[in-house]
């Protein structure tokens, strides 16, 4: 993927539809937010974001203002159609101009819509249920208000861009009408290809030999797969997020993208190299603390040779390579025994499951820890100032000199407190409701239990990273920080938005070449000693063998020295800044141009 020439927008308008805009439900909402900021460098008060109006959502989110005097027509005229348009400013950095339609009130149009698709387009979604619905009776009611605009600004060029087949039934609805808007479509994830890979299918060594068609009423997908499919075709220009999704569309939807948007950072949120080598060292301190109440209950190790490696994502044990994780770890965990490593892996597993509650046991472990860890550090000034006083003195320092009797007694009761014995610590933070969990069975079969003598430990951590969970209280960004490796052996994965985060952040990772970000730091460079980001070579190998390369890396990184993992750091960095959304930006406006060219 080449990075992209710049250039400058031709439209006079451009409306971003997205079901994600001021509506935080999936990743998209990400893109959309950290790319705000370089529209509006670019558009200026050309660029408008359409999404759906849900007032708890949009509470914190938008600001409400006066539309100008144009539009205010256009909303007072498609109000009585049961279209309420309320426009303001998304609340994030640049504050661009949103338009979010309250879609309540032209529920009733949704069959005839449907039916309207059917008869333009082929789109059957007969046997569908409010999760189709909604997005399609809220995007056909944005292609209504965009050509009213349209016609509206009759001298000027407009672009409107719709992103995943939920926005699809407007830009259908424009086609329909034949109206004077250039369209692109912009597909993240296919839906025969999510829905292939949730049920842990490797299609991409099956391309040639799949029948979409079949696969997708297999799956009972048919309605989705049908707009999406049908949105890609009459978009004047289509476009996905990287090479790899390409790959999929242009199978599953029968177009080759036009245009790859691959997803970028707003680097200037992030710190410079010098904050986050800081902000590693107090974030890692946080989770050494956290790593001792969970494990020195039961059992020591040397924390100061001690590195962490995590993954996170969604619960998808095969399409997110969890498997292929917990298989690496397992050989890694045997090779350091054989080896009498003196180093210790911690391995986090960051993925949210359904769980009852904290295990109480841990809890427990917690708050001892945390009561022992006051004490020390409340006498602590109290130890500087003896120490002080007794060298101004030309005393010899003494344990006795510097800790009182009772002081030690006190200690050594908190500390017989935290001792547990007879058992493992747990694999899991939490109890889960189910009783055979996937990633527990998993880390059972890879030999992986929390053994003493085990050199990696795990550690699955099934709740999202909030920053006040009672346990490590890390938020997601700190979480990363602290680490030392972040791990993606994805199968499927449309772009990879955490390795590039984790960059970033200064973090080195795993990823594959069957991720969009995978290939694109392919791209970028020669196979150096320190790469900063190590992309495994997935796309037509076996498991076993992704297993055994990873496990591979993962060996020769916990050799590594100080400087190494420094100069991992460094370079993760360097290709951070190669996603930046201020070049990435330009494949944008390449794919609006393209299309008033079309």
């Amino acid at each position: 993927m080449e990075i992209p020439k710049e250039n400058n927008p031709q439209c006079d308008k451009l409306f971003e539809v997205s079901f994600e805009a001021c509506n935080r439900v999936g990743g998209i909402y990400r893109v959309l937010e950290s790319k705000a900021d370089k529209m509006i460098h670019h558009y200026g008060d050309k660029y408008f974001l359409i999404g759906p109006y849900y007032r708890d959502k949009a509470r914190g989110e938008f600001k409400e203002e006066a539309a100008p005097p144009k539009m205010r027509k256009v909303f007072y005229n498609l109000q009585n159609e049961g279209i309420r348009c309320h426009y303001g400013k998304w609340l994030i950095k640049g504050k661009p101009t949103a338009i979010l339609i309250d879609f309540s009130d032209f529920f009733y149009k949704a069959d005839e819509i449907k039916k309207e698709m059917w008869d333009e387009f082929g789109v059957d979604s007969l046997d569908t249920g409010y999760d189709f619905n909604e997005p399609v009776v809220w995007s056909y009611a944005a292609g209504r208000l965009i050509r009213e605009l349209d016609s509206e600004y009759k001298e000027e060029k407009t672009v409107a861009h719709f992103h995943e087949w939920l926005s699809g039934a407007g830009l259908l609805y424009l086609k329909s009408k034949k109206a004077g808007v250039r369209t692109v479509f912009t597909t993240h994830a296919t839906t025969l290809g999510r829905t292939l890979a949730f049920h842990s299918i490797n299609f991409y060594n099956l391309l040639d030999k799949l029948d979409p068609e079949e696969e997708v009423r297999k799956y009972g997908v048919l309605a989705k797969h049908s707009i999406e499919k049908a949105s890609a075709k009459a978009c004047d220009v289509f476009t996905t997020v990287s090479e790899i999704t390409g790959m999929e569309a242009e199978k599953f939807l029968e177009r080759k993208p036009d245009v790859y948007l691959p997803n970028g950072l707003d680097i200037e949120k992030f710190l410079s190299f010098e904050d986050i080598v800081v902000k590693h060292r107090l974030q890692r301190k946080r989770l050494r603390e956290f790593v001792a109440s969970y494990f020195f209950p039961y059992y020591k190790f040397d924390l100061e040779e001690t590195l962490f490696y995590f993954i996170i994502g969604r619960n998808e044990l095969r399409a997110k390579g969890i498997d292929v994780f917990i298989n690496s770890l397992g050989k890694l965990n045997r090779k350091m025994k054989e080896e009498d490593s003196n180093r210790t892996i911690v391995a986090f597993l960051f993925i949210p499951a359904d769980v009852r509650g904290i295990n109480p046991s841990l809890l427990e472990n917690v708050e001892y820890f945390r009561d022992f860890q006051d004490s020390v550090e409340g006498t602590l000034p109290e130890i500087e100032e003896r120490i002080f006083y007794n060298i101004l003195r030309e005393k010899k320092l003494t344990k006795e000199s510097l800790i009182s009797e009772d002081y030690l007694l006190d200690i050594e009761k908190k500390l017989h407190r935290m001792k547990r014995g007879g058992e493992n610590p747990s694999l899991s933070t939490h109890h889960l409701n189910s009783l055979h969990d996937e990633i527990i069975n998993h880390l059972k079969e890879a030999g992986l239990s929390n053994r003493e003598d085990d050199r990696v430990k795990v550690i699955y951590y099934p709740v999202y990273l909030t920053g006040h969970d009672g346990l490590s209280n890390l938020s997601y960004e700190e979480a990363l920080e602290a680490c030392h490796m972040g791990v993606f052996p994805s199968f499927y994965e449309p772009w990879g938005y955490t390795p590039l985060e984790a960059a970033a952040l200064g973090v080195s990772s795993v990823t594959t070449d069957l991720a969009g970000f995978g290939r694109f730091c392919t791209g970028l460079k020669a196979k150096k000693e320190r790469p900063g980001i190590y992309v495994l070579e997935r796309e037509k190998h076996s498991d076993e063998d992704v297993a055994e390369d990873l496990y591979s890396f993962l060996h020769k990184f916990t050799k590594t020295s100080r400087r190494e993992r420094v100069e991992n750091k460094i370079e993760a960095r360097k290709i951070a800044a190669k996603a930046d959304w201020r070049i990435f930006v330009h494949n944008y406006i390449e794919a609006h141009n393209k299309a008033l060219d079309s």
